[in-house]
């Protein structure tokens, strides 16, 4: 048994561990990170972008990220001033995550789901100076919803933007050479930085600390806004080499990342993880496409890959899967849904991923806590998340807040430095969230005696489809916007593709007003299209428990009887 194994069992026969402490976290900030890698790995392949072509080594890279971090301290932007970025996953996004932090900029990222009403939240909320953005993607006309919240970007100087509803925005960057009135273009901001003195940026790098904010990431809240979760270098990196390790990368093997960069899942499990061993980034596209990452794993000889279940089950269900030659996968990482055993054992025979892992955590917690290691049994690989991460405790509590039995189910809590800051400029919700230091993360877990973890559910009503949280709270008070609907009640209901479907029931005013389509048609391109829900019911009553509250089990139990469905 090794050392490791006895490290992360619990002790006196609680649900409490705590992960090893061997190696000692690395206390740095993302650009000395960078340097770091540059130093050992500067001519292995760093990131291929499979649609447009392009290829860079780590060195190549480094050099993209100072011209733009030095076209942005141009522009007028500092150290601790937020910047958002509005795209798909396309090389700018790259950049941008090292340069931004290369001079201490705090990272503002954006769903590139989102729809009006929550730009303007997300921009407003972190008070960001700068947007950097593509000028669409997919269905998603990002400039023409901007300048519904900017009209005046029509007829401002670029860099000079004064918008009544987006009142700390001053500069827009769009990705391309053509921007529209108003916004500068990425090349030329390149440009600017390309005879940037790289002694003024060192300059800036020496002063900024690991523990500084350098990233926020929205994740949806119960009560209905969205809480940015604000991380630290230290927090992200360190999670990042974590995970690396857990994975065993190697120098120059190649990660497949079809997983968005807006969320950790990209930017820290892919593009910092791969970073920190020298490894391939490969991008298949812009967005998530089953073609486009098989015949990426197979032209790039990729070791690993990223993605949420329903992603692995695309490529192994695509046409052409049988024909691909993928004698190359060994690892990778399958996260942000349950994961159903049948389809682990398919990856790991079928896809010849035999070392892929699973991997929990939140936002909050940078994001990884648990992670199954490549030589765990298969039996506890494909029913398990695993066990503790390095320098990171966890417990499972009871109503009452004391940790109970192994074996007994209760909240998930952990602690340690992969622990966020806490929500931006939110001190009630990050109270709420962070008590003596434990992040509750309102799952409900089992920890065993070998210090495998199980997530049995959630106290909490959110939802999970195709990976993306989604939380009832949020969607019912956009419903009730409209006017012909009087209650409106969300939850999920299991789907064979994404997990978990949206249901809603609803209370119309007046008998006959609304129909299905009508409410889907109100809610298209106000809410993100995952949030739209796929079931919809109108009711003349909610069942409720005596003392009020919605009894959301028991919809959730006749929606599932009515239509049919099958749980798990």
């Amino acid at each position: 048994m090794d050392a490791h194994a006895l490290s992360v069992r619990p002790v006196n026969g609680l649900s409490h561990v705590r992960g090893a402490t061997d190696r000692p976290l690395l206390d740095a900030t993302i650009p000395q990170f960078l340097g770091e890698v540059v130093r050992r790995h500067g001519e292995r392949p760093a990131a291929v972008f499979c649609q447009p072509g392009e290829r860079w080594d780590y060195a190549g890279l480094a050099r993209r990220v100072d011209r733009l971090a030095a076209g942005l301290l141009a522009l007028g932007l500092y150290k601790g001033e937020r910047i958002g970025i509005w795209a798909p996953n396309r090389p700018e996004w790259l950049i941008a995550q090292f340069a931004t932090a290369r001079i201490g900029l705090i990272l503002v990222n954006i769903n590139p789901a989102y729809r009006v009403s929550e730009l303007e939240y997300a921009l407003n909320k972190t008070g960001a100076k700068a947007l950097i953005l593509a000028a669409q993607f997919k269905s998603s006309a990002y400039v023409s919803m901007l300048r519904e919240l900017a009209p005046e970007m029509a007829t401002c100087r670029p860099g000079r933007l004064h918008a009544a509803r987006l009142p700390h925005l001053r500069t827009v960057i769009q990705l391309g050479p053509d921007p529209a009135p108003g916004a500068f273009s990425f090349d030329e901001v390149m440009a600017r930085g390309q005879g940037g003195p790289r002694t003024r940026l060192d300059a800036i790098t020496a002063g900024l600390s690991a523990h500084d904010a350098i990233n926020i990431q929205f994740t949806s809240g119960t009560t209905g806004a969205p809480k940015g979760a604000t991380l630290t270098h230290h927090n992200i990196v360190n999670n990042a080499i974590s995970a690396a390790r857990c994975m065993r990368l190697r120098p120059g093997e190649a990660l497949c990342i079809p997983v968005p960069l807006y969320h950790c899942f990209g930017m820290v499990l892919g593009n910092l993880a791969a970073a920190a061993y020298g490894v391939k980034m490969v991008f298949p596209g812009e967005g998530f496409d089953a073609g486009e990452t098989l015949h990426a794993l197979e032209t790039e000889r990729c070791n690993a890959m990223h993605g949420v279940p329903t992603m692995f089950a695309a490529v192994l269900d695509h046409p052409d899967f049988a024909r691909a030659d993928l004698s190359a996968m060994r690892t990778g990482i399958m996260a942000g849904s349950p994961c159903p055993a049948p389809l682990m054992r398919r990856v790991i025979r079928d896809m010849g991923a035999s070392q892929i892992t699973i991997a929990y955590g939140m936002t909050e917690t940078s994001p990884v806590s648990f992670q199954t290691a490549i030589d765990d049994p298969e039996e506890l690989r494909v029913s398990t998340v695993g066990r503790i991460q390095p320098h990171c405790e966890a417990k499972i509590v009871d109503e009452d807040g004391r940790t109970v039995p192994v074996g007994e189910q209760g909240e998930f809590l952990a602690r340690g430095y992969l622990v966020m800051k806490g929500y931006w400029d939110d001190p009630e919700r990050t109270a709420e969230a962070i008590r003596d230091g434990w992040m509750h993360s309102g799952d409900l877990a089992t920890i065993d005696a070998q210090g495998y973890c199980r997530i049995t559910g959630r106290i909490k009503d959110m939802l999970i489809r195709g990976g993306e949280n989604v939380y009832p709270a949020e969607i019912e008070e956009f419903l009730l916007t409209h006017p012909d609907i009087a209650a409106a009640q969300v939850f999920g209901v299991p789907d064979l593709r994404f997990g978990e479907e949206v249901a809603a029931w609803i209370i119309p005013r007046r008998p006959g007003v609304l129909s299905e389509d009508a409410v889907r048609a109100f809610c298209k391109g106000r809410i993100v299209h995952f949030k739209i829900p796929r079931h919809i019911r109108f009711v003349d009553e909610i069942p409720m428990t005596v003392t009020g509250k919605p009894q959301k089990f028991r919809m959730r139990e006749i929606m599932v009887r009515e239509l049919g469905l099958k749980e798990g």
